[in-house]
């Protein structure tokens, strides 16, 4: 018999640590080669890490939600091919999507490695199903997709793991949870432990509410037109080219406005108390996915037209919401853009991606009477809302920039006219 200490890999990128955010086993399960264990995420990247031996789990070094220590014991596993006892193995993590929150990384927390705790097994015939379903994250996204409870399933792969095929085979014999009572007295609470990239979007608001002064300033913009022109370029379209929704037009529109307005497109070392302008525009999409909001960038606006916008709007889109997106992919933009689409209400107040300073925020375009001077009319209408650091942008510049912003959308011919 061997003992093999699997210790926390290098993740790269000069991380020191990385947060435990899942476990794919438990003291007790037998494990093989290549099997993920466990799931870490950095500030940036969630890393699936696979075992590099096979053998039986006799102790885990952390719990979810603790910081572990780049080379800090992570598991023991325990071995039957005669080899060394106490081999130390750095576990290879597999290349994995990232899966971050916006804006530049977080300020790390200081190392620290995971207690050592002794861990007595008795080892069962059978494998003990675990309190929660192991699958890999792309087993659960799959299953939320399609609306199916984990926990109603039985897995098939090594120590009960659910695999995709238990989850088709599942919806194809179109079994259905039990039903409750529709009236029922609840008495019970659940405390949760915020961890993984909800963890994140909790430390990235709390440091954006804390150390900038929001200024948000609304306005409503009359988009009857741009919306014709819209589902005439939609209607037109080549079979290549991306169906339009409005961002692109604001994407283009927030590059013409912030050649203006410099200050705007910039981002604030509010330690240094510099000021950075950046001329390329950088747009971040705040965008939902199942585990949480992520911001995809948007690279180089400034040069790209409408239909390339819209290309890679829709291609970042797709990658932030499956979990695909890169590191590079999530990271640098220079200026927001927040939308609900048709939930977007008739307000917000967007929060700003520390260390941006503006973030422009899309409320749901809805049909409202105008008055033409003569007699009320509908006209499609939206409202935008928008966030700026007061520290940078006066209230005079926050209103100036959105009133640009309205003009090009009112007479969308201008998004077009170069210069």
């Amino acid at each position: 018999m061997g003992e093999f200490i699997i210790k926390m890999p290098d993740v790269g990128e000069g991380v020191a640590e990385a947060e435990l955010v899942e476990w794919h086993v438990k003291a007790g399960d037998p494990v093989k080669e290549d099997m993920v264990i466990a799931a870490v995420m950095t500030d940036k990247a969630t890393v699936e890490i696979p075992s590099p031996v096979t053998g039986t789990v006799i102790w885990l070094g952390a719990e979810i939600g603790d910081k572990i220590a780049v080379k800090a014991p992570l598991v023991r596993i325990e071995t039957s091919g005669g080899e060394a006892n106490n081999q130390v193995v750095e576990a290879p993590p597999a290349k994995a999507p990232a899966n971050a929150l916006d804006g530049p990384p977080a300020t790390l927390e200081p190392e620290i490695a995971p207690a050592t705790k002794t861990v007595n097994v008795q080892r069962p015939e059978a494998p003990v199903p675990a309190e929660k379903p192991l699958a890999s994250p792309s087993v659960r996204l799959f299953a939320r997709e399609n609306g199916v409870d984990l926990r109603q399933l039985k897995g098939s792969g090594p120590a009960g793991r659910i695999l995709r095929e238990d989850v088709e085979q599942f919806i194809a014999r179109g079994d259905k949870p039990s039903l409750r009572p529709a009236i029922e007295k609840k008495t019970s609470t659940e405390e949760v432990k915020l961890t993984g990239l909800r963890r994140r979007i909790a430390e990235k608001m709390s440091l954006s509410t804390s150390r900038i002064p929001h200024i948000t300033y609304v306005e409503e913009v009359d988009v009857t037109a741009l919306e014709e022109l819209r589902a005439t370029m939609n209607r037109d379209r080549k079979p290549e080219q991306p169906k339009l929704t409005i961002l692109p037009f604001l994407m283009r529109t927030i590059v013409k406005a912030v050649a203006e307005q410099p200050n705007v497109n910039a981002t604030f070392d509010d330690e240094r108390g510099i000021l950075t302008r950046h001329g390329a525009v950088h747009i971040g999409i705040a965008t939902q996915t199942p585990a949480g909001l992520v911001v995809p960038v948007v690279k180089n606006a400034e040069a790209r037209g409408i239909w390339e916008c819209a290309a890679e709007l829709n291609r970042l889109a797709e990658a932030a919401r499956t979990g695909t997106a890169t590191r590079d992919e999530l990271g640098g933009s220079t200026i927001t853009v927040s939308s609900l689409g048709a939930l977007g209400g008739i307000v917000s107040t967007p929060v700003i991606n520390h260390p941006e300073v503006a973030i422009v925020g899309v409320n749901k375009i809805a049909v409202r009477p105008a008055f033409d001077g003569t007699q009320f009319v509908p006209r499609k209408m939206m409202n935008l809302s928008s966030s700026f650091d007061h520290r940078i942008i006066d209230g005079w510049d926050a209103a100036t920039f959105v009133q640009r912003v309205r003009v090009l959308l009112e007479t969308p011919a201008l998004i077009f006219i170069e210069g």
